[in-house]
């Protein structure tokens, strides 16, 4: 099953359309969608390394983007989306722990939680409630989505080939790696600030 699974992702990975369904999915992933772009990012980069720091840019700028519509609903529309995404990920009663952890270090927040597996909406929904100032918010998300997706890149780039194998091989393993790394982010958002 997960073989059949695997050449099926490399086979859309590989299609014309796959940069754009990446760039829809770092989007999604940074606002509202609990599935980080690498489960598309890391098989692209497999199957054209020398194009994963191109898919890296596009994780990149469709993350942002989608990161600023994460600050539009926690400005613009926390009472509704907004409030219920933060109770969803365990929030709801941290936001006067949170609003003060912001004041002192909100900088230091944004860096730290877009490089970790803690989902990324959860800063960009609660950086756009606090007002946190918007122009610092991008660049800061610039900079730590951007590190967390060429670093990524460049090492499928650099070690492509040996990686395509030991990801055919195990690629069951790899699915489950995933998702224990996708529920991990969901409990360490619960449970730290």
């Amino acid at each position: 099953m997960f073989k059949n699974l695997y050449h099926w992702t490399l086979k859309l990975a590989e299609s014309r359309h796959a940069p754009w369904a990446l760039g829809a999915l770092a989007f999604a992933e940074s606002s509202f969608f609990p599935i980080p772009p690498d489960a598309i990012l890391v098989p692209m980069s497999l199957a054209r390394p020398n194009r994963a720091l191109l898919y890296a840019l596009i994780c990149t700028i469709g993350s942002v983007a989608g990161g600023i519509l994460g600050y539009a609903i926690g400005a613009l529309l926390f009472q509704t989306i907004g409030q219920w995404l933060i109770h969803l990920y365990g929030y709801g009663a941290r936001v006067d722990e949170i609003k003060a952890l912001y004041a002192q270090w909100g900088w230091a927040v944004i860096l730290i939680k877009g490089a970790t597996p803690i989902p990324y909406k959860i800063v960009t929904i609660t950086s756009g409630l606090l007002a946190y100032s918007l122009p610092l918010f991008i660049l800061l998300s610039v900079i730590t989505r951007g590190a967390r997706f060429f670093v990524v890149a460049a090492l499928l780039h650099q070690f492509g080939d040996r990686l395509r194998g030991l990801l055919e091989k195990y690629f069951g393993l790899f699915i489950l790696l995933l998702l224990v790394i996708v529920v991990a982010g969901f409990v360490l958002a619960a449970h730290l600030v």
